[in-house]
């Protein structure tokens, strides 16, 4: 086993890189948001998802406000180390619009359905 070297990942122009959220026991992909590699080092070092907030120009902890946290299980990279793979436990939503997932909508012979509702507090 070697070390991790975050400078070995391949950030965008804007010094990003996308991560997708998975949970840890369903495999049900959650979400994808941006990290820094600033983030990322917060993520390894604390288990708690960190993500880049292009629209604040700031660290976003998942759950910091709404309390829908991610607790890392595992960090992946892939092949061509241009993303990264977070898989979680979740707590609560991971959608903002209060959906198990960001991806609920289903598009077919380009018509779109709803395939989840929001989530009851």
């Amino acid at each position: 086993m070697m070390a991790f070297d975050p400078t070995t990942l391949t950030f965008n122009d804007q010094g990003l890189i996308p991560a997708i959220a998975q949970d840890a026991k369903t495999s049900e992909v959650l979400m994808m948001a941006w990290m820094n590699a600033a983030s990322v080092e917060k993520t390894l070092e604390t288990g708690r998802v960190t993500y880049w907030s292009r629209s604040r120009q700031a660290f976003w902890i998942k759950g910091e406000t709404s309390g829908h946290t991610q607790e890392l299980v595992e960090f992946r990279v892939d092949c061509d180390r241009d993303a990264i793979l977070v898989l979680v436990n979740q707590i609560g939503p991971a959608c903002h619009t209060n959906r198990r997932s960001c991806f609920y909508t289903a598009v077919t012979n380009e018509a779109e359905t709803e395939l989840m509702a929001p989530m009851e507090d």
